[in-house]
């Protein structure tokens, strides 16, 4: 079994819901909520949270989760991974960015992606069966192309492929379509090599830093997931979120 290390970025500047981490939800705050449902994973060997805000650090030493100051400046979360994975001092394995704004994802959801580690995979992510037609067509969501190995060809946030002479809302009945669910595990040596990487033209059109790095040659796993955890974007997403998961 390769060792794994679980990262949470979690930043405190956010243009559409600031302090974000620290938003309380049902008497616990977001980021507590994703920690202590990551730990509970047991294919990861540690779990950090990395943040470049000491209000954010102060905060996560009170439910006793270790902690990495990061640079404000990052990106992406993929740069924060990264630098918190140097700073934490350790060799593992693999890296898998959780996502710190899913306040419900469920530990079996990272156990999932933590098995197709095998040391030749060199990134894999999620996706989730889409079987709805407005859902399909929100270009909030985005879409995955795959190749026979379930490796993503392309992401995109309109619908591809698609299905000559038929209707636009009865695709879904014609094809498999997948979303992304967008927790991330790297290599750890192609983690360092992907933030080297220049912005591409397909990263800039689509807004979507994993295009990036198919256009340099790498391949992406998709390990199909039945979990939908659902992020928080804004205020109003937490109330929206625990309808979704039936939370009362």
């Amino acid at each position: 079994m390769k060792s794994i290390i679980g990262i949470i970025p979690a930043r405190y500047a956010s243009s559409r819901f600031p302090g974000k981490p620290l938003a309380q939800i049902k008497g616990k705050s977001m980021l507590q909520r994703v920690y202590e449902q990551t730990v509970k994973a047991n294919l990861l060997n540690e779990v950090i949270i990395a943040t470049d805000d000491t209000r954010i650090a102060e905060h996560a030493n009170t439910f006793g989760a270790k902690t990495v100051m990061t640079k404000a400046e990052h990106p992406s979360g993929t740069d924060r991974c990264f630098e918190a994975y140097q700073l934490n001092g350790k060799k593992f394995d693999y890296v898998i960015n959780v996502q710190g704004d899913e306040p419900f994802l469920d530990p079996e959801q990272i156990n999932s992606l933590a098995q197709v580690c095998n040391g030749e995979v060199e990134i894999a992510t999620q996706m989730i069966k889409t079987t709805n037609h407005e859902v399909l067509f929100d270009k909030g969501e985005v879409k995955i192309v795959l190749n026979t190995n379930n490796e993503a060809l392309y992401f995109s946030r309109s619908v591809i492929p698609a299905i000559k002479n038929q209707v636009e809302s009865e695709w879904h009945k014609h094809f498999n379509y997948f979303r992304h669910v967008g927790m991330y595990a790297y290599r750890s040596d192609i983690l360092e090599k992907i933030t080297r990487l220049q912005q591409s033209e397909l990263e800039k059109a689509e807004s979507l830093e994993q295009l990036r790095w198919l256009e340099n040659g790498y391949k992406i796993k998709c390990v199909e997931t039945t979990f939908d955890s659902h992020c928080v974007d804004t205020p109003e997403d937490i109330e929206k979120v625990l309808r979704l998961m039936n939370i009362e």
